[in-house]
């Protein structure tokens, strides 16, 4: 079951972000598995636009949490993370029809997101979730001051793209 993220959420949504950064050193990425997981601040921002989203197991517990945003006339997959304990089971996938319910509610055309290309259950997992990679020439102001960011955190250490995906 989906529902809105609260305030109250945030401590599990940061241990999801722990657990799941892990399998990263399986890739030799130790310095994107120490990141921090996302502050107050930032999750409120979200929380105040009503794009947080949370995964809930039969027993009410925190397990997945999507963040998303408008950007550039689509809706932006800011972060989508499924705990490890119950990866591989769809839950990203739903998590990410949510975020198409949210674009369409908004009337935006698709979804994008930036992910490492050659990670396994980054870019190759979402290009079999109908997601492409675009070409920088068709970002907009947005996504390219988004992948600065991400730079400049480090991120491009590490081949990364943007891919879209229509809203279906």
């Amino acid at each position: 079951m989906h529902r809105l993220a609260t305030v109250n959420d945030l401590f599990r949504i940061q241990e999801i972000e722990r657990a799941a950064g892990q399998t990263f050193r399986t890739v030799g990425m130790e310095s994107v598995a120490e990141d921090e997981p996302i502050s107050a601040a930032v999750f409120e921002s979200f929380l105040n636009e009503g794009e947080a989203w949370v995964t809930v197991s039969d027993d009410r517990f925190v397990i997945a949490y999507l963040l998303v945003e408008p950007l550039d006339g689509a809706m932006h997959v800011e972060q989508v993370t499924v705990h490890p304990s119950v990866a591989r089971r769809g839950i990203g996938a739903r998590l990410l029809d949510v975020a198409n319910e949210r674009a369409t509610e908004r009337k935006l055309d698709a979804l994008t997101l930036t992910t490492f290309r050659d990670v396994p259950w980054n870019a190759p997992y979402y290009t079999r979730l109908g997601f492409g990679v675009i070409a920088s020439e068709r970002w907009g102001r947005g996504l390219h001051q988004k992948m600065s960011v991400e730079a400049t955190n480090g991120l491009g250490k590490w081949p990364r793209v943007v891919m879209q995906r229509l809203v279906s």
